[in-house]
């Protein structure tokens, strides 16, 4: 039997575009379908027990690719027809006429990432980096009073196990960027851009809500 995926929201078009198009050596694909009764933008970036974990964002408008760059210092993106920019990056966009069964939403999953509480933002850093030629993107989402951001892992393959391995934030992350440095051992800080050179980056991204896969 086809494993159902899963979806979850981003929290707008700004972070699915940051998901599909910053730092990647070459942006993800995008899907365009209708999920819900609804026009929607998704990419596929992870797998749970064989499911597809897809995230997503309701879109108006329509056009052929992503266009996602900077304008000094702030992020641009938007939805457009051609490749216009050299310094942009552009995820092409997929028209999906017809959804076929294996793509809808699982609705009565019962798995789950467990959550894993790391002591600070140098240990998340140390561990969502290194692993790929990208690094992982880390999810932020509320929970209780609080914000949590991490990102997800399977460390032993044969036990299945996931994790949501994440550090516990008093607020909401206002800049869309982790810079860190591995070599002079500097505490990572919330940035706006990538524009500081002989440090790295990973790239956060908001969720509409609490992600509906962490075991909180």
């Amino acid at each position: 039997m086809a494993k159902l995926p899963h979806y979850v929201q981003v929290s707008n078009e700004l972070e699915f575009s940051r998901l599909v198009c910053a730092l990647e050596r070459v942006p993800r694909t995008s899907f365009s379908l209708e999920h819900n009764g609804h026009k929607v933008l998704s990419a596929q970036a992870d797998l749970l027990k064989e499911r597809p974990v897809i995230y997503y964002i309701p879109i108006e408008k329509n056009g052929q690719y992503i266009s996602y760059g900077f304008k000094g210092e702030k992020e641009e993106s938007q939805i457009v027809d051609t490749i216009s920019s050299s310094i942009n990056l552009y995820s092409p966009i997929i028209k999906i006429k017809s959804v076929p069964p294996s793509l809808k939403q699982e609705k009565n999953s019962t798995i789950a990432y467990e959550p894993l509480e790391l002591e600070d933002l140098a240990s998340l850093a140390r561990l969502s980096y290194g692993y790929d030629e990208s690094p992982f993107p880390l999810f932020a989402f509320p929970h209780d009073d609080k914000w949590l951001m991490g990102v997800f892992m399977t460390f032993n393959e044969s036990d299945g196990v996931s994790y949501f391995c994440h550090v516990m934030l008093d607020k909401e992350p206002e800049k869309p960027f982790l810079k860190f440095s591995l070599q002079n051992g500097a505490k990572p800080s919330f940035v706006s851009n990538l524009n500081e050179h002989g440090n790295s980056y990973l790239k956060i991204i908001k969720l509409k809500e609490k992600h509906p896969l962490v075991n909180l």
